[in-house]
């Protein structure tokens, strides 16, 4: 019998993230090991996927469920003759194939046909009163567009104004990369099953997968045993990373930070930098820029240590500084070129991003000592490809970026990708679309520039400076909306997650 208790736990998203060919491999090996059938974990997927939609939608009185023909299909099955026994009229659409139905599958739906369920072609016409549809079509084995007829009750799925529930993924979506290569659900939720799978959070995946929940199924303990190889990082982290401080603490032990940049005409970039820098708890922060940046920054931000970049000021400052952040505003003339070249012979823990990338593009070195914190069309030109072969597979760009230059990869997007060169990888589960904009890749290298100042190793402080970068734009966005919002806006709210002690009702 189905087991109707096991609880959604809407909120408990683990932090472990995993490969969707491991799930096909592991999930077999877990039904093995604790005794279950896969057909018993189909029924448990089926089950938890009911009672979510009940949990969601408790008004709802007639579901259409479509079908494809595999597995995901077969939960869709389960969820459709659940829903039926309690008095739910359900619609069940199902695609149709030359090839048997898988063996769980197919026990599904004869479990549905047993139960004078009706299998409907995916071309039937859809009753006027549907307020719900659960997605069963496709599932994480997707590697390619969507076919004709998928593709069609895909699109009709969208058309409709009922809220959609997608199982483990929304159909179209791939599970290993978020890439959309033909039709995709725009799901309202989507109930994802045993673990998380990178596509659910990278690529295109915010804009398909709606509020994301999550069910192992009962294989929690049994997962304990394994070590993901991806890690989702969100604000529930930064106390691991950023514990309170010492009553004795002083400005000297809080690192001394120097920014470089700031050409003519982009004094905004380095400002923002040196701002965010002090803002996320660098004790002592210089820029070097041009001297016509010199005064009004100073007036702007009095707590800068504002110099002119010269030969001697740049040397007694690669002295002085415990770190190096260079690129905001350093253009590509001869001028930002010097600077790089002087920086470049450093051993100090350092970050490039913005114009240092672009000069490295076109003379690449390999370095352990470096975060890179390239935008999409940064790592393009990083790794001589275009940018949508970038975002095609994002993590496999990361991967390739730290093969090729070494240190910390920050790939900025929508689920930024953090990766080493000793193989960890992080993806950046905080942020939204108010972030598109003009600067915010300049406040984030003075966060993660401020981070390896006070210490922090270069993986955590890209991890942690990218959570909080992130999270404070996200508090705005709460606030005010996604529309509008500034870079220089996030410097009034990144307290509350570079003190992650505080408490914050705004800190959830």
């Amino acid at each position: 019998m189905t087991d109707l208790s096991l609880k959604i736990t809407a909120k408990s998203i683990p932090h472990s993230v995993w490969s969707a060919d491991w799930l096909r491999t592991a999930e077999k090996q877990a039904a093995d090991d604790l005794g279950l059938t896969l057909y018993e974990l189909m029924q448990r997927a089926g089950a938890a996927a009911f009672n979510l939609a009940r949990e969601l939608y408790p008004q709802s009185q007639h579901w259409l469920v479509a079908c494809g023909h595999g597995n995901n299909g077969g939960d869709g099955y389960v969820v459709a003759r659940l829903a039926q026994a309690v008095g739910i009229q359900v619609t069940l659409l199902a695609l149709e194939s030359n090839k048997p139905l898988p063996e769980e599958a197919a026990c599904a739906r004869d479990a549905w046909l047993d139960a004078a369920g009706v299998i409907h072609a995916p071309e039937h016409t859809w009753p006027n009163d549907i307020d719900l549809v659960i997605d069963a079509v496709l599932g994480i084995g997707l590697n390619n567009a969507p076919r004709d007829t998928a593709a069609q009750l895909i699109e009709k799925c969208n058309q409709h104004a009922a809220p959609v529930i997608a199982l483990d993924i929304p159909s179209g979506l791939l599970a290993e990369t978020g890439v959309t290569p033909g039709a995709v659900i725009n799901a309202s939720h989507t109930l994802t099953f045993i673990t998380l799978k990178p596509g659910l959070l990278t690529g295109k995946a915010r804009d398909v997968v709606g509020e994301l929940h999550f069910h192992a199924l009962g294989l929690e303990a049994w997962l304990q045993g394994q070590t993901a190889p991806i890690t989702r990082v969100d604000s529930a982290q930064l106390a691991s990373w950023l514990p309170p401080r010492k009553a004795t603490s002083h400005k000297g032990n809080n690192g001394r930070l120097v920014l470089i940049g700031g050409d003519h005409g982009t004094a905004g970039a380095i400002r923002m930098a040196g701002e965010a820098a002090l803002r996320a708890g660098a004790g002592l922060v210089r820029v070097l820029t041009r001297a016509e940046n010199v005064a009004p920054l100073l007036t702007a931000r009095p707590e800068l240590m504002v110099q002119e970049l010269s030969p001697q000021s740049l040397d007694d400052s690669l002295e002085w500084a415990d770190v190096v952040v260079i690129g905001p505003g350093l253009g590509q003339q001869e001028w930002g070129k010097k600077a790089l070249q002087k920086v470049e012979n450093s051993r100090k823990p350092m970050l490039w991003d913005a114009d240092a990338l672009n000069l490295l593009a076109i003379n690449p070195d390999k370095r352990q000592n470096r975060v890179i914190t390239p935008h999409p069309g940064e790592a393009a030109r990083l790794l001589n490809c275009s940018v949508s072969q970038i975002e095609s597979d994002r993590l496999l760009s990361a991967d390739r970026l730290v093969k090729r230059y070494g240190g910390i990869v920050v790939l900025k997007g929508a689920c930024t990708v953090v990766a080493s060169q000793n193989g960890e990888c992080a993806l950046i589960d905080v942020g939204n679309a108010g972030m598109g904009s003009g600067g915010m890749g300049d406040v984030l290298s003075g966060i993660i520039g401020a981070l390896l100042a006070q210490k922090l190793t270069p993986y955590d402080a890209a991890c942690a400076g990218c959570v909080a970068h992130g999270a404070a734009a996200d508090v705005l966005a709460r606030r005010f909306g996604t529309r509008g919002m500034l870079a220089s806006d996030l410097l009034s709210t990144l307290y509350l997650f570079v003190n992650p002690d505080l408490n914050s009702k705004e800190n959830d």
